[in-house]
């Protein structure tokens, strides 16, 4: 079976189409409970996100602020495998038949195996990965394993990749290109910055892949202004922030929905 690499190439250029950005946010498997995951997903997607980023847990998540390394921790804890990742995927894309990826580390990949990983990620309708520690010299093997089932390798740039980098890193990339807004680890911020902004300047200058810019967003003004320079908003922090601060699931839940509601007004917003 094939994945959805399409579906997110047709998402991205439909929201290109209605000149704005396309919202993808992010959310953990497994928190704060599989099913609770579950629902937070289709919640993002039903509020008005465009693509979502399923987070596969990790019990050293070197990228990842206090906020999502809480969640991860409280999903770890509660047991949560590589099949409830793909439970998480198959059943919001079934739900809300939106392009759904796996944001993971490549060690559980590779311990799990390249092969039934990929295989495994198209047949719950995945529509790829974003790896964000999985150099590009290192990849063909997964790229070779994505292709074969329809999948998206999206690869993360920093604002301290060089020009021929960048080149390198766009060329062996599909679906989109994770510009990541800032150095350091995600969280949410007071301002993105106009870090992003040459970021993005710089890898399009490679490529005619979607750009899309993560790292710090959490109001729907931060949304309107990075989409005024993004093919994409990526938000994460924010939509977990709301999860961990909600008084029961059922609260939570409906806050990832609310703030994808307003994020998605404001990657509307006409700059």
């Amino acid at each position: 079976m094939s994945g959805n690499v399409q579906l997110l190439n047709d998402t991205l250029a439909a929201a290109k189409s209605e000149g704005r950005a396309a919202l993808i946010a992010y959310l953990p498997a497994g928190f704060p409970t599989v099913d609770g995951g579950i629902e937070a997903v289709k919640a993002a997607l039903d509020g008005g996100a465009d693509v979502v980023e399923v987070g596969l847990p990790h019990s050293d998540p070197v990228l990842d602020g206090p906020v999502i390394q809480t969640a991860d921790d409280i999903a770890l804890r509660g047991g949560v495998k590589i099949a409830d990742v793909m439970r998480t995927v198959r059943e919001a894309h079934a739900a809300t038949g939106k392009p759904i990826l796996v944001m993971t580390y490549w060690n559980p990949i590779d311990r799990y195996g390249v092969e039934r990983f990929t295989a495994e990620l198209a047949e719950a309708g995945g529509a790829g990965c974003i790896l964000p520690d999985l150099p590009v010299q290192e990849s063909a093997l997964w790229r070779e394993h994505a292709d074969k089932h329809g999948l998206a390798t999206v690869f993360v740039v920093a604002p301290s990749s060089k020009d021929a980098r960048l080149a390198e890193i766009t060329a062996a990339g599909s679906g989109f290109v994770y510009a990541a807004s800032l150095m350091g680890v995600t969280g949410t911020r007071e301002s993105v910055g106009a870090q992003a902004e040459d970021l993005v300047r710089r890898t399009r200058a490679t490529t005619d892949t979607p750009v899309c810019v993560g790292l710090g967003v959490s109001n729907a003004a931060q949304a309107a202004e990075v989409a005024g320079f993004a093919d994409g908003v990526i938000v994460g922090s924010a939509f977990v922030k709301r999860m961990l601060d909600a008084p029961d699931d059922a609260a939570g839940i409906e806050g990832v929905r609310a703030l994808a509601a307003d994020l998605a007004k404001g990657v509307r917003v006409q700059a």
